[in-house]
């Protein structure tokens, strides 16, 4: 019975047409997913459904595929306001889940998209203490969080240090991971020691909880130790949704601190990219499919580096690429809806029709009826969405009317042109179509032809041709016709049109466009260049239209450039046809930039690399040129002309072998062209892309070697650059023998900024050394540096002479001597000075000085007061100390009265003077004599 009653509505609706006003249901406002706090103050749920519909739909509710029957079965929960659904004193166990909202009206049904209501929490951390952590100062530490069970995950992560609310901020050393709420801190610091705790916030129930104290407690060293880069906050494999934007994680431990470094591996980072936390964050905004890849961090310090990669997987929930829309169709006739959606993965569709599953794919229908009338959903759906498309379908009948689209009254068409005149009455189903010429009957012939759709198309048309046209239309519905007068004008023809010119930059041209047409009629010329119609409006520097007779529309063209090069099209057009004319306009210059430079093989010291050749501007290429930038330019314009094979470039070439580039270096590539007018402009950069690694060719310089204090050998060298690396895992090789030796000892320095080397065994005096260092990485050793050659020395054979001291104050004093001179292998590097006193000290307790040979006098310091000193001096090297000197003896002062001077003060009456005495302090028996007061101001 419902649907007869649809049906006949639908029929009557029709035939009315344009005058009626019914339609079925829109949504205007759907149910959105919700999360509900367990412990909220608001007792209550709302989810919201607003339609728009006439007559006015019904609204109904469903729970996970049940229909909420507020009306049969009165629920204390459940109210409807509007068309909104309100959950009251909503119960988990009841309330979560699926919910649809379905409006309803005699045009169809429709279903809303479904809601998901889910109950957020968020449980407080375990009571249990935590353990204390013990690191060594120097050291990288991590303190876990361990967040208690949530809903929903997505929280936000802080560090409490010692009180709340004193969170701990973020640098360089310290890092706080919303991955796994763990704090890190890069190297500890004696300032770390102190209490932590971990504090969890959720935004979307608006709770926060935090967990018992971690005591942290540093371990003081003597020497701090430093420690390679150590990755320990690692972005695990991600996936994201095209237009959101992404955080990737990367913090390393180390000291000193690490450096880290973000790229992607064969491509550039994506455009709109950002990077904080001093390098732990990279922010990818707005991310495309095109920035689905590999992401690599690097974390460097002068210790080592590490690094870590992990794809980033870029998905999309389904968007419309193309989608249904009302559609009116005629009673019997056939129809195919369709919806085309895009996302990743490729979603698939699903039909729905008046709430109703019906099929997927396509929908086609060879024959309409009036049941087939009703409200279309078209559903696309992947593992990230699901997206509706509501229509709604109409199947019409009718008789033929011309009311709403009559034939043109006057009807116009130039001679020997080509005239269509339409015909599209308002029919169901479609009609039969009839054309006469006044009286006479028209039919398909070489001239004439009636189109499927009702329209006529003459051809080659005369004057002949002129007179009145009607359209009969006929179904089994009815009957209806229109007629419209054909007149035939002149044919608008180009009689002075442009021809092609060469002008020089910076110069002037004047392009010709004349036409011949029917004086009845309006003319009008437009000019485009390259397709693009030129806006004189807005293009008046360069373009200016000369109109000095009706029938010609003349272009000057001012100040011409390089740009303005192109092909020209003057169209003189009227209301009925249109002819045109082109020129080509040479604007001959220096080259335009080469287009796509990209590097096809990658090799350790070459590449292949190839581009497409740009425009000549009118003079034939001569040269390419290529150029190179490398991870270590200072200067975003530092390029450098590359070496290439072969050598020469011509203008032709497409493709060469850029040679002479150092292994293991990240490069950039561009190239320019030469003509005979000059160098053009430098093309695009290539993307980036790292050279293989290699053996190490270049050895370090500045090979040192001399013999420390102790005896030790010490070996310095200039460090080798970044550059020369040739790859992962740079460091050094220490190779040393003495003279009568066969083999090398050998040691490894595995710090690339590494300057010097110290062997702490105690070498044989007077002993020939030779030395010699090379680098190494992981893909083996260099060549060694040139060999040094060094005698280990003996110790000084004479002593200090002429030792003499001074006091100073009671406990200071200054002690000259004269300088020993000796030659290899007795040289002198320095003088030790002892002292101490002579009766209360004992000598090996003796307080040491230690001057380079350059000095021969110093100040001792921290001696006791009226005190007898001995003072030695000694002269030393790297083989020891020499023969001591002869004793000198000195007496220090007295230590100065300790007592406090009584003073007194008195300002004059106009405040310009101040006046202050006091008390003289006389000296004790074992105090130093009162010479005289210093006054500051």
């Amino acid at each position: 019975c419902w649907w007869l009653v649809v049906n006949l509505t639908a029929m009557v609706y029709f035939c009315v047409s344009e005058e009626a006003t019914g339609f079925g249901p829109i949504f205007e406002e759907e149910p959105l997913d919700t999360v509900y706090a367990e412990d909220s103050p608001e007792a209550k749920i709302s989810m919201n459904c607003r339609v728009r519909a006439n007559p006015p739909a019904t609204i109904k509710w469903w729970h996970n595929n049940w229909e909420i029957k507020l009306m049969e079965q009165p629920d204390e929960h459940y109210s409807l306001v509007g068309g909104n659904l309100v959950i009251t004193n909503p119960d988990k166990g009841k309330h979560a889940g699926k919910y649809v909202c379905v409006a309803k009206n005699i045009y169809g049904t429709v279903i809303s998209k479904e809601a998901i209501v889910k109950f957020g929490f968020l449980d407080q951390f375990p009571t249990d203490e935590r353990e204390a952590v013990y690191i060594k100062e120097g050291q990288g530490a991590v303190l876990l969080c361990t967040p208690p069970t949530r809903y929903p995950t997505d929280v936000m992560y802080r560090w409490i240090y010692n009180d709340f609310p004193n969170f701990i901020i973020p640098d360089q050393r310290r890092f706080v991971s919303q991955t796994t709420g763990n704090l890190y801190i890069a190297k500890v610091e004696v300032s770390d020691i102190g209490n932590y705790s971990c504090f969890v916030s959720s935004p979307s129930i608006g709770k926060s909880v935090f967990s018992t104290p971690i005591p942290l407690v540093p371990q003081i060293e003597k020497e701090v130790k430093r420690y390679p880069a150590d990755i320990r906050v690692r972005f695990p494999k991600t996936y994201a949704l095209v237009g959101q934007n992404v955080t990737l994680e990367c913090f390393a431990l180390g000291n000193p601190l690490p450096h880290v470094r973000w790229r992607k591996l064969d491509a550039d980072l994506p455009p709109n990219y950002e990077v904080s936390m001093n390098g732990a964050l990279l922010h990818l905004i707005n991310v495309q499919y095109e920035d689905e890849g590999s992401y690599e961090c690097e974390a460097l310090n002068v210790r080592g580096m590490d690094w870590y990669r992990q794809w980033l997987y870029v998905e999309g929930a389904p968007e419309w690429a193309e989608h249904i829309n009302d559609t009116e169709k005629d009673v019997g006739s056939e129809l195919t809806l369709s919806c085309t959606a895009v996302g990743k993965p490729l979603p698939w569709i699903r039909w729905l029709k008046d709430g109703y599953s019906y099929g997927k794919g396509e929908l086609k229908f060879s024959s309409l009826t009036f049941e087939d009338s009703g409200m279309y959903q078209c559903v696309a759906e992947n593992n990230w969405g699901t997206i509706y498309a509501n229509a709604e379908l109409r199947v019409v009948s009718c008789a033929p009317t011309f009311i709403y689209n009559p034939v043109k009254r006057t009807l116009l068409g130039a001679k020997n042109g080509r005239v269509v005149i339409e015909c599209k009455p308002r029919a169901a189903p479609k009609p039969r179509f009839i054309w006469k010429r006044g009286s006479q009957l028209l039919t398909n012939s070489s001239r004439m032809f009636i189109w499927d759709d009702g329209s006529l198309e003459i051809l080659n048309v005369t004057k002949n041709d002129e007179g009145s046209y009607t359209c009969y239309a006929e179904n089994d519905r009815g009957k209806d016709n229109s007629t419209g007068i054909l007149s035939i004008t002149e044919a608008t023809e180009i009689i002075d049109g442009p021809s092609d010119v060469e002008v020089s930059v910076g110069g002037s041209a004047v392009l010709p466009c004349s036409a011949s047409y029917d004086s009845s009629l309006d003319i009008t010329f437009i000019w485009s260049v390259d397709s693009y119609v030129i806006n004189f409006a807005t293009d008046f520097k360069h373009y200016e239209k000369r109109m000095n007779q009706v029938n010609r529309g003349d272009l000057l063209i001012k100040d011409i450039q390089i740009t303005h090069a192109g092909q020209y099209i003057c169209t003189a057009q009227t209301i009925v046809d249109n002819a045109t004319a082109s020129l080509c306009l040479l604007v001959p210059g220096r080259p335009g930039p080469p287009g796509w430079v990209r590097v096809e093989e990658v090799r350790d010291t070459s590449v292949k690399l190839v581009w497409n050749l740009g425009s000549d501007h009118g003079s034939p290429l001569i040269q390419h040129v290529i150029q190179t930038r490398d991870f270590y330019a200072l200067d975003p314009e530092d390029w450098k002309t590359a070496v290439t094979s072969p050598v020469f470039l011509d203008g032709k070439t497409e493709t060469a072998e850029v040679t002479d580039l150092y292994p293991w270096m990240e490069y950039e590539f561009r190239a320019y062209a030469i003509n005979e007018l000059g160098a053009g402009e430098s093309s695009l950069h290539s993307l980036k892309i790292k050279t293989w690694d290699a053996i190490p060719a270049m050895s370090p310089t500045d090979v040192h070697g001399y013999v420390g204090v102790n005896g030790e050998l010490i070996v310095t060298w200039t460090p080798m650059k970044p550059q020369y690396f040739f790859g992962k895992k740079f460091g050094y090789v220490v190779m040393f023998k003495t003279y009568e030796e066969k083999e090398w000892h050998w040691s490894t320095v595995a710090d690339p900024e590494a300057r010097r080397f110290v062997y702490r065994d105690r070498l044989i005096p007077n002993t020939e050394i030779e030395v010699k260092v090379k680098g190494y990485n992981s893909k083996g050793e260099g060549p060694f540096s040139l060999t040094t050659v060094l005698f280990s020395s003996d110790t000084p054979s004479e002593a200090p002479l002429d030792v003499y001291a001074r006091q100073v104050t009671s406990t200071e004093a200054l002690v000259w001597w004269l300088p020993v001179y000796q030659v290899p292998p007795h040289w002198v590097d320095g003088y030790q000075i002892r002292y101490w006193r002579k009766y209360d000290d004992n000598e090996a307790s003796a307080s040491r000085v230690l001057v380079s040979s350059s000095v021969n006098k110093t100040r001792l310091e921290n001696m006791r007061p009226d005190s007898h000193y001995l003072i030695e001096v000694r002269a030393y090297n790297g083989a020891g100390l020499g023969p001591p000197s002869e004793h000198c003896e000195m007496f220090t002062r007295r230590a100065p009265p300790n007592r406090r001077l009584r003073v007194y003060k008195y300002v004059s009456y106009d405040r310009k003077w101040l006046y202050i005495y006091w008390d003289h302090i006389y000296n004790y028996w074992n105090e130093s004599y009162v010479e005289g007061y210093k006054v500051g101001v």
